[in-house]
């Protein structure tokens, strides 16, 4: 089974969890995803069976879009709410003062990771410097804001650059109301071109409910002549007076190969 599958992640599973829940499913150890979700996140997982595993770098997309909300006046060792509060304020904040907050960030800015990510220093995951009470200096990075909608009640929806924390977002919005802000929810809900409404929860799939995406469905696809497939096959460059990056080359009614962009050619990227 070859196919990109969109998850719409339940709470309290870890993404490695959901990709065991798929291995047992069609029974293959050939699956991956490609974009880590925290436990208590929910939405778009795409997840990648089969060949389409090697796809991984080509499909991950660098913009994201999520849905969250958040209380004010505390903030906690996780940046969530199930974490251990570290400080709290009293302070008051008007609905116009959120929304001026939030609609500030539609931005690039240093971004500080949070401790409790898998972020790499000195060859050591920052969760577990939190773990072991160890201190170090968190890095910042940039990242980029698009765009973001106050929506009322304390949540909004933003669309992100890959890399973006959600809950450093919250954070950094509360210290602009000088006050604490720490994430209640955290919802995925486009990832790239994959949309949340293309998605299916795990009970749908258990129940064979499901469609898989195939590369015809993403990517511009050419049908091939005999002597192209045959060429194509044995992973000769061809060209095509197109601007695509990617192709999906097909013969009759079968995918055969996916050709990448290489100067006036395409070369071989994935045989199917």
């Amino acid at each position: 089974m070859d196919g990109i599958l969109i998850v719409n992640k339940p709470k309290g599973l870890t993404s490695r969890d959901v990709v065991n829940i798929l291995n047992k499913k069609f029974h293959t150890k050939k699956i991956g995803h490609t974009g880590t979700l925290d436990p208590m996140a929910t939405g778009v997982l795409v997840c990648l069976i089969g060949k389409y595993t090697k796809l991984s770098n080509v499909i991950t997309s660098d913009k994201k879009e999520y849905e969250a909300s958040f209380d004010l006046g505390y903030l906690t060792d996780t940046l969530d709410n199930e974490g251990i509060k570290t400080n709290t304020n009293d302070k008051e904040c008007s609905e116009e003062e959120i929304k001026r907050a939030v609609d500030s960030f539609k931005k690039s800015y240093m971004q500080e990771v949070p401790k409790y990510s898998a972020v790499k220093i000195n060859g050591k995951k920052l969760y577990e410097y939190a773990r072991n009470n160890e201190d170090i200096n968190l890095p910042k990075r940039e990242v980029t804001i698009y765009d973001i909608e106050y929506l009322g009640n304390n949540s909004f929806k933003c669309l992100v650059s890959k890399g973006t924390y959600i809950r450093s977002l919250i954070r950094d919005i509360g210290l602009t109301l000088n006050t604490y802000a720490t994430m209640t929810s955290l919802k995925r809900t486009k990832q790239g071109t994959f949309d949340i409404k293309d998605s299916y929860t795990l009970e749908e799939i258990e129940n064979d409910k499901y469609k898989l995406i195939n590369a015809e469905d993403i990517f511009n696809t050419i049908t091939l002549n005999k002597d192209e497939y045959i060429r194509a096959s044995n992973g000769v460059k061809l060209k095509f007076d197109i601007k695509d990056d990617i192709v999906c080359l097909k013969y009759k009614e079968n995918n055969v190969c996916l050709y990448k962009k290489d100067g006036d050619y395409y070369k071989m990227l994935l045989k199917f």
